[in-house]
């Protein structure tokens, strides 16, 4: 009996954890995050700063772990076109750091841009 009520209350402290961290994750729209974070790129060419539209980072660069660090500091600096970075909403971020994140090195789909 006094088995059965530990794990009755190990297995409910677990599942409300386990939902408090997802509901604490919040996901964006990867498809929209992957044209905005390419939209960034062809905006800084034309305006002179980068030589190609093609991101120079690609979601598998890193792993899901690191891209959740460098959007929750909001490290930009190794991206470059720092102005582009700095227009975008938290919306726009939260849709690329989907997309980065999903697409990671050690995600069950990682991806390079093309």
């Amino acid at each position: 009996m006094f088995r059965k009520a530990i794990f009755l209350i190990t297995a409910t402290i677990f599942l409300f954890s386990s939902v408090g961290v997802t509901l604490a994750l919040e996901k964006g729209n990867k498809r929209k995050g992957k044209y905005t974070y390419r939209k960034v790129y062809k905006a800084c060419m034309e305006r002179g700063e980068v030589d190609s539209p093609k991101p120079p980072i690609s979601p598998d660069a890193k792993t899901q772990a690191q891209w959740t660090r460098v959007f929750e500091k909001k490290d930009f600096g190794d991206f470059g076109c720092k102005a582009e970075w700095e227009a975008l909403s938290e919306n726009d971020l939260t849709d690329i750091y989907t997309y980065l994140h999903d697409h990671a090195a050690d995600s069950p789909t990682p991806a390079k841009c093309k």
